[in-house]
């Protein structure tokens, strides 16, 4: 899902990296006031992770590259997509300065895919199926749909860019990531049972209803 130097033109990077500084701007905020001693090292532990299992990646015939993401877990995890900006414009700056994966040119792009946008639908869907299927199926369903929406924005952007057509670009992007989908959402499923069992105060929403005087 990694878009490289030259697929975009440069114009329409511009446009992606406005929405980055702005997606930046409301993430600062964010983190100075919802990071503490207790949540910055967990943030550091998953752009870790999220680190390898994207350089875990495999070429997709008229797209960019297949791997899993990580959006929706961070951001369900801290109930903030701002959380999954901080991580992934880390990570992908990493990985495009010092690997070659992914662009510097694109790093807007492939911020608004892989962070706002998975970060968003994987949150917001958490969110709405929660009380109704429980933490751990809306978490699932969550990172999966994170994961194959980011892969279809991929494709779109692609597409107006001209580098190829959107029918192309959805049957090679959205395909491949509907399967790789699976993988994130069991992936995602399993860390936050980990952290239900042994950290649940890592947890934003656990957090929230500490706050509020719950169990």
């Amino acid at each position: 899902m990694h878009i490289p130097d030259g697929f975009i033109p440069f114009w329409q990077c511009a446009i992606y990296y406005i929405i980055l500084i702005v997606a930046l701007y409301f993430a600062s905020k964010w983190a100075r006031n919802n990071l503490d001693e207790k949540r910055i090292p967990l943030l550091a532990v998953l752009a870790a992770g999220i680190f390898a299992i994207m350089s875990m990646n495999m070429p997709i015939p008229f797209g960019t590259s297949g791997h899993m993401v990580g959006g929706a877990l961070v951001a369900i995890i801290f109930c903030a997509p701002e959380a999954a900006v901080l991580v992934f414009t880390v990570v992908l700056l990493i990985q495009a300065l010092i690997f070659g994966d992914g662009g510097i040119t694109a790093l807007g792009a492939n911020v608004l895919n892989m962070a706002i946008i998975g970060g968003f639908v994987g949150l917001y869907t958490f969110k709405g199926l929660k009380g109704k299927i429980g933490i751990y199926a809306s978490a699932g369903i969550g990172a999966w749909l994170a994961t194959v929406i980011a892969a279809l924005a991929c494709a779109i952007e692609m597409a107006i860019a001209g580098t190829f057509p959107l029918n192309v670009g959805i049957a090679s992007m959205v395909t491949y990531h509907i399967f790789i989908g699976i993988i994130e959402a069991v992936l995602t499923v399993i860390v936050i049972m980990a952290l239900e069992k042994f950290r649940p105060d890592l947890l934003a929403w656990n957090k929230n209803k500490i706050a509020e005087g719950g169990e």
